[in-house]
């Protein structure tokens, strides 16, 4: 008992030090990555603000392993028998919002900003997702990790947007 009591008591503080620091992490974290296109704002913007558009650039609607259901307020995309909803937000002449919404997964609102660049004439993108998170200890500590797990996949989906506009037109 005399060695099980610290133990337990080193594993209470543990926790609760780890919670206490946890809260200092703020509760949402912001990703964004950019590309430059040498195209038009209007052709890239159509390409970004139609999800069924989706299929000639981005990675995952490309992949033959997937399935791509379209609705009338955005799409679920099936991949392993998982199902992520992406649910179409909102739209002006130069952004489209969305939110994606994944199975055990916290939602991501997403953002796709088209602006054109006059000085160089071309179109820059850019894409930023917001994770909301809960105040969990764990969920806190993922979150210093968002950034290295999920923007290689933006970054890969703007670079498909790139090749696609300047090589298919």
């Amino acid at each position: 008992m005399r060695v099980i009591k610290p133990f337990f008591i080193g594993i209470i503080g543990l926790f609760i030090f780890s919670t206490l620091l946890s809260l200092l992490i703020p509760s949402s974290v912001k990703v964004s990555r950019t590309v430059i296109v040498n195209d038009t704002v209007s052709k890239v913007y159509a390409q970004v603000s139609d999800f069924h558009n989706w299929n000639n650039w981005h990675p995952m609607f490309v992949s033959k392993d997937v399935s791509v259901n379209f609705l009338n307020n955005g799409c679920d995309v099936v991949y392993n028998n998982k199902t992520t909803h992406l649910i179409f937000q909102s739209a002006d002449s130069t952004s489209i919002k969305f939110l994606l919404k994944a199975e055990g997964e916290n939602d991501i609102s997403n953002e796709i900003i088209v602006q054109s660049v006059p000085q160089q004439k071309v179109t820059q993108v850019e894409w930023r997702a917001v994770t909301k998170l809960h105040w969990y200890p764990w969920e806190k500590f993922y979150a210093i990790f968002i950034d290295k797990m999920t923007g290689p996949g933006y970054e890969a989906a703007l670079n498909g947007l790139k090749t696609f506009m300047e090589t298919a037109h």
